[in-house]
């Protein structure tokens, strides 16, 4: 059964300004593992990832950036993984999986988050 369901857009030239700006928001937006190496496009596909969770879990306030870990690339399917805040609001829905889609095609990065339980 679907427990949630999100999908966002970023614009991938403005989110690039963004962090060419203010590059510490990087660091708060990912962690370290999460953002190594990776070009402002695929930031911008990761971004819209975390907002489409947030959107999938109903956007409650309090959820933090970090709980929410998207990782693979480079040939490998993306994936989820949630801690804390993230984790505990996919329990109080039910959900006990979560799947995510990301595409980027300039001039924008798009994920859909889809919430299982």
């Amino acid at each position: 059964m679907i427990r949630g369901i999100g999908i966002d857009v970023v614009n991938i030239e403005r989110f690039a300004e963004t962090i060419r700006r203010t590059p510490a928001l990087v660091g708060r937006l990912f962690t370290a593992k999460e953002s190594e190496g990776l070009t402002a496009r695929s930031l911008a596909a990761r971004f819209a990832a975390k907002e489409a969770l947030a959107k999938a879990l109903g956007a409650p306030g309090g959820l933090a950036w970090h709980d929410a870990v998207i990782e693979g690339g480079r040939g490998e399917p993306p994936v989820i993984r949630l801690t804390g805040t993230c984790a505990d609001r996919a329990a109080q829905l039910g959900a006990t999986r979560w799947h995510v889609s990301l595409t980027h095609d300039e001039p924008v990065a798009q994920a859909v988050v889809i919430l299982e339980g």
